[in-house]
C-alpha cells in the first residue's frame, strides 16, 4: 500500500477527511522555500503537493503563475526540487506529490525521474497536461516504483472517461471543482458540489480530491458534504508567500483548514 493510500485510510477510521495543501518549489527561492514547505507539514497538511515550476503552466492563474515566475528566476530546477523533496521527507512521513506539467519530465526523461523519485521519497505525481490516452507508458515506470500517478477529472468529463481516469489513478483521484484555471475563490458553486456528486456515483473505490477555488474551511466543509474525501488547497496558500507572511502565519493558515476535516462524515469506500 502506498503512503497516500495509507493516509487515506488512517484518516477515514479516525472519521476525518484529508487537507491536500499546494505550493510552488522554490519560491521565493530555494532555500526560504523549505521553511514554507515545513510550515505545511507542522500545520497538519495530509498530504504536500509540490509544484514544479514551468514557463507556459496552462492550468494555473494568476498567483500560481507568479509563484512560478518568482522560483524560475530563483533558478529552481528539478535538482532544487529534489533537494526539497529529500529535506521534507527526512522529517516527515506525509505523503509528497509532485505536480508537473509534462515538458519538464519530457526533458528530463520518465524513466530518469521515476528513479529519482523512488529515491528521494515521492508518493506520486499529478501531470495536468498528459492525457489519459499518453500516461500509460509513465504509469506502468510509476507503478513498478511504488509511486501513484494521479489522474484530473474536469466538469466536462463523460462518465466513461471518469471510469478510465480512476482506472489509471492511485492514491486519489483529482476533480478539478470548476472552469477555468487555478484561484482564490471567495465562494463555492454549486457546480461544484453537483459535480463532486456526479463522480462519486461513478467512482466508489478511489478517494476524490477536490481543487480549484478552496480556500476557506467553508469551502472544505461544502465539498466534504457533497462525497469529496480531500480539499486541495494551493493558491491562498501561494498567495500568503507572495505576500511575504512568515511561516508561523502559513502554519496557522493551514491548520485552520485542517481543523476543517476533523468531524467530517466519512463513509466507505465502495
Amino acid at each position: 500500500m502506498s503512503r497516500i493510500s495509507a493516509t487515506f485510510q488512517a484518516l477515514q477510521a479516525k472519521g476525518e477527511k484529508a487537507l491536500v495543501a499546494y505550493l510552488m518549489a522554490g519560491d521565493p527561492d530555494p532555500q526560504r522555500a523549505v521553511g514554507y514547505f515545513e510550515a505545511l507539514v507542522r500545520g497538519g497538511a495530509d498530504v504536500v503537493e509540490i509544484g514544479v515550476p514551468f514557463s507556459d503552466p496552462v492550468a494555473d492563474g494568476p498567483v500560481i503563475q507568479a509563484a512560478g515566475v518568482r522560483a524560475l528566476k530563483a533558478d529552481t530546477g528539478w535538482d532544487a526540487v529534489f533537494s526539497l523533496v529529500t529535506t521534507l521527507r527526512t522529517q516527515s512521513e506525509v505523503p509528497l506529490v509532485l505536480m508537473s506539467y509534462y515538458n519538464p519530465i519530457f526533458v528530463y526523461g520518465e524513466e530518469a525521474l521515476v528513479e529519482r523519485c523512488q529515491t528521494c521519497g515521492v508518493d506520486g505525481l499529478i501531470v495536468p497536461d498528459l492525457p489519459v490516452e499518453e500516461v500509460a507508458t509513465l504509469n506502468r515506470l510509476a507503478r513498478s516504483a511504488g509511486v501513484d500517478v494521479i489522474c484530473l477529472a474536469t466538469p466536462e468529463t463523460p462518465e466513461a472517461r471518469l471510469e478510465r481516469l480512476a482506472e489509471a489513478s492511485r492514491g486519489f483521484l483529482y476533480v478539478v471543482g470548476r472552469y477555468g484555471v487555478t484561484g482564490d475563490g471567495q465562494t463555492l458553486g454549486s457546480a461544484t458540489t453537483s459535480l463532486i456528486k456526479k463522480v462519486r456515483s461513478t467512482v466508489n473505490d478511489l478517494p476524490l480530491a477536490v481543487g480549484f477555488g478552496l480556500s476557506k474551511p467553508d469551502h472544505l466543509r461544502a465539498v466534504f458534504e457533497a462525497g469529496a474525501d480531500a480539499a486541495i488547497v494551493g493558491s491562498a496558500l501561494v498567495n500568503e508567500v507572495g505576500n511575504h507572511a512568515e511561516p508561523s502565519a502559513l502554519q496557522q493558515r493551514v491548520g485552520a483548514l485542517k481543523a476543517a476535516t476533523r468531524g467530517a462524515s466519512t463513509a466507505p469506500l465502495g
